[in-house]
C-alpha cells in the first residue's frame, strides 16, 4: 500500500509493520470482520422470522401445522448444530441443482446418483461453471445465512412460544369477553406484551449466534478465525514478511472483538428491555414505576 514497501527486509520496525499490516492478506482479514457483522445483521432478523413462524405453528390448533412446528423445533434442538451447518448447504445445494437439471437438461439419460457421486449436467451447476470468484463467495454466504437461520430459528421459536404462554391468561379471556376474536386478542394483547418475556431468551440466543460465527469456515468462507490462524502462524524467510508464531496476538484481537461485540449487545438489549418494560406488569416495570418521580 505504501511506496516504501518495495523491499520490506530493509525497512525499520515501524515501516515494516506498516507494510505488514496493510498487505493484501491483512486486508482480507479486515474484510472478514465485515463479513461476520453482515452475517449477524442478516441472520438475526431471518432467524427471528423463522422463529415467529415456528412459534405460530406450535400455537396453531391445526394438527398438521402443530406437528410441523413441533418437528422443526425438536429435530433442530436435538441435533448438534455442526451437523446442520454441514447438512443444510449440501442438501439445499443438491436440491437446487436437481431442479435445474430437470429443467435445463431434459434429455439427460444417465442417473444423477452414481454411487456416492451426485452428477448433473453442466447447465445445472449452481453457481454456473466459470463464474467469477465473488459469485461463489455470495453463494457460500447465502448458504451460511440459511443454515444459521434454520438452526437458531428453532431456538427462537421455542423462546417466543414460551413468551406467548407467559402473557396472563386472564387478559386474553377479558379481551375475548369484550368480543375480540382469537386473532385480535393475539395481535392486540399477546403480541405487544410477549416481547418483554422473550427478550432474555432472545438475548442469550443472540450471544450464542455471535459465538457460532467462527463455524463459517465449515461452509467454505474465509472468516476471521481462518485469517487469524493463517496470518499468525510462523513464517520463514520464504515469505515476504517472515515472523515467528504470532497466533496468540491475532487471537487476542479476536477475543477483544467478540468481547466488545458482547458488551455492546448487552447494553443494547438492556435499553430495549427498559423500553419494553414501561407500563408492563413485570418486575422491571414495577421498578420503573417505583423509580419515577
Amino acid at each position: 500500500m505504501f511506496s516504501f514497501c518495495t523491499d520490506p527486509s530493509s525497512l525499520p520496525d515501524w515501516q515494516w509493520f506498516a507494510c505488514y499490516l496493510t498487505s493484501a492478506t491483512h486486508l482480507n482479514f479486515y474484510r472478514a470482520f465485515g463479513v461476520v457483522l453482515l452475517l449477524l445483521a442478516i441472520t438475526a432478523p431471518a432467524a427471528l422470522a423463522m422463529g415467529m413462524l415456528g412459534a405460530l405453528a406450535l400455537r396453531s390448533r391445526v394438527p398438521p401445522l402443530n406437528w410441523l412446528g413441533k418437528g422443526y423445533v425438536n429435530i433442530v434442538r436435538g441435533v448438534p448444530d455442526i451437523v446442520f451447518f454441514l447438512f443444510v448447504p449440501i442438501a439445499l445445494g443438491q436440491g437446487i441443482e436437481w431442479v435445474m437439471h430437470h429443467i435445463n437438461c431434459p434429455d439427460w439419460d444417465q442417473p444423477i446418483r452414481q454411487g456416492n457421486d451426485f452428477i448433473v449436467c453442466r447447465d445445472a451447476k449452481v453457481p454456473p461453471v466459470n463464474s467469477p470468484r465473488w459469485v461463489y463467495d455470495i453463494y457460500a454466504f447465502f448458504m451460511a445465512v440459511v443454515a444459521f437461520a434454520l438452526v437458531f430459528g428453532a431456538f427462537v421459536a421455542n423462546t417466543l412460544y414460551g413468551a406467548m404462554r407467559a402473557v396472563p391468561q386472564a387478559q386474553i379471556e377479558t379481551a375475548e369477553a369484550y368480543g375480540m376474536t382469537r386473532r385480535q386478542a393475539f395481535r392486540r394483547i399477546i403480541l405487544p406484551q410477549m416481547w418483554v418475556y422473550a427478550l432474555p431468551g432472545l438475548s442469550n440466543i443472540w450471544q450464542i449466534l455471535t459465538k457460532a460465527t467462527p463455524l463459517l469456515f465449515l461452509l467454505g468462507i474465509q472468516d476471521i478465525v481462518y485469517w487469524a490462524r493463517e496470518l499468525g502462524g510462523q513464517k520463514t524467510s520464504l515469505f515476504t514478511y517472515p515472523h515467528p508464531d504470532w497466533r496468540v496476538w491475532y487471537f487476542l484481537v479476536l477475543l477483544c472483538f467478540y468481547l466488545t461485540l458482547t458488551w455492546a449487545s448487552e447494553r443494547a438489549f438492556g435499553r430495549l428491555n427498559d423500553r419494553l418494560s414501561r407500563g408492563q406488569a413485570t418486575a422491571a416495570g414495577e421498578r420503573q414505576r417505583k423509580a419515577a418521580p
